[in-house]
């Protein structure tokens, strides 16, 4: 089988998940005896181009000339089985489907963000989720808070290039939807089911898991979408020491925020930015890792090492992270409903927490300290919705405050589900094996 994987990359300044989620896929395609034609461009050119190519760049997210030429003659060359699309911005555009259309060669898309209908691709804008562009055939709304790259010339580009291209989306052979929130994301904007299908990342296999640790681990980009500041409020919301340690780790802009938490209370350390060496330390001392994200996040990889290395993931019920840890139960979902409103909103739960003999018991979601049940765990308040690798909460401080004492006394209960999850779901040879079926399903319909 022979592919084609287009990606424009992102800048090496800005560390990009997908970057690296790419490389590696085209490196476990190619040990499954695939061979991959890497159709790439980097953003990190744009600095180095001759001035008659960035006097092209404004509407080289409409129509890449110099792309599409590269790329036709790539096809009639090689004429490949599939060609699968990773970000077409800016130096690629969605144009390349129409150029690989016209050899016949089937497309498949990987949907990493919402950039079929938002500009920024966020749905997510002054520090709140929005979705004010959503069902426009233009994003006007993208174009006057100056949406993508905070500027309103480029936001006005990019609004246009999203309503000039629906149509080359919605001809798409395959989406590639990371979560089921990205599949409800695509339904929303007309994709029929027949044409979508959820596959996640994964990420190599780190191993046996060291023994539980204890207390929490954030690890991340330490920016407001991430949550940071509704974890801070809901852990000052116990005493010094009564949820165990709290460990951060990252970089960016709210370090200031977590370096203040850090001096004022003893539970709380700071560890700057790590190396992978570094990661896995951290996890090891850890008992539960937090996803906190205010945002619809498509899928923090953070939540996929921490099954991995056997850690349950206390997480908001937002974007992706539902299904990540096995608890993506009815909900609203991204690219639906008011623009206000969370894209999950957690219902109570019933039924036994695992470990336990006793149902789940419902209590305020604004206390702390939820009582203990059976087993070691903790009765499950209201709101909260138990997963088979962890647990989801509403967006909200008293929610989050009131399930981390859960999370403490029940993460040795969930950790061998977690592992589970990990190896049933985001093992790399099950993931490419997934995405060969995929292939092959536009190879030999």
């Amino acid at each position: 089988m022979r592919i084609v994987v287009a990606h424009n990359r992102y800048r090496e300044a800005q560390p990009s998940g997908e970057n690296t989620i790419v490389d590696a896929e085209i490196a476990q395609l190619t040990a499954a005896g695939v061979e991959v034609l890497p159709f790439l461009r980097s953003s990190d050119e744009i600095p180095t181009m001759p001035k008659t190519a960035k006097a092209l760049l404004p509407i080289s997210p409409i129509y890449a000339p110099r792309a599409q030429q590269e790329l036709a003659r790539l096809l009639t060359e090689h004429r490949p089985d599939v060609l699968h699309l990773h970000n077409p911005y800016p130096l690629l555009s969605p144009w390349v489907v129409r150029t690989a259309h016209r050899h016949r060669v089937p497309v498949v898309q990987t949907v990493h963000n919402y950039r079929q209908v938002c500009s920024s691709g966020l749905y997510f804008r002054d520090g709140m989720i929005c979705q004010d562009c959503r069902g426009r055939a233009l994003g006007v709304p993208a174009v006057v808070h100056r949406c993508y790259r905070g500027s309103r010339a480029q936001s006005a580009l990019m609004a246009t290039t999203l309503a000039v291209h629906r149509g080359t989306w919605k001809s798409v052979d395959r989406f590639i939807a990371l979560t089921t929130a990205v599949a409800d994301h695509l339904r929303d904007y007309g994709i029929p089911d027949s044409r979508i299908v959820v596959k996640p990342n994964g990420i190599p296999d780190p191993g046996v898991p060291a023994p539980l640790g204890q207390g929490f681990l954030f690890l991340g980009r330490l920016s407001p979408e991430k949550g940071l500041d509704l974890l801070v409020e809901a852990w000052r919301r116990h005493p010094d020491g009564a949820l165990g340690p709290l460990r951060v780790a990252g970089d960016g802009e709210l370090r200031p925020l977590v370096e203040a938490v850090a001096a004022e209370r003893s539970d709380v350390s700071y560890l700057g930015p790590l190396d992978r060496a570094g990661v896995r330390q951290a996890l090891a001392a850890s008992a539960v890792v937090l996803a906190t994200s205010t945002w619809h996040d498509v899928l923090p990889t953070v939540i996929i090492e921490a099954l991995a290395s056997g850690r349950p993931v206390l997480g908001t019920a937002l974007g992706g992270i539902p299904y990540l840890i096995g608890a993506d139960t009815p909900r609203e979902p991204a690219g639906t409903g008011p623009a206000a409103s969370a894209s999950a909103s957690a219902p109570a739960v019933s039924g036994a927490v695992p470990g336990s003999s006793a149902p789940n018991s419902s209590a305020d979601a604004g206390s702390v300290g939820a009582a203990t049940g059976t087993g070691g765990t903790s009765a499950v308040p209201a709101g909260v919705v138990t997963g088979e690798a962890g647990w989801v909460v509403p967006p909200d401080p008293a929610a989050l405050a009131a399930a981390l004492p859960m999370a403490a006394a029940g993460a040795a209960a969930l950790s061998a589900s977690a592992r589970t999850r990990y190896e049933r779901t985001f093992h790399p040879d099950v993931v490419t094996n997934h995405l060969l079926d995929v292939y092959t399903s536009l190879t030999h319909p």
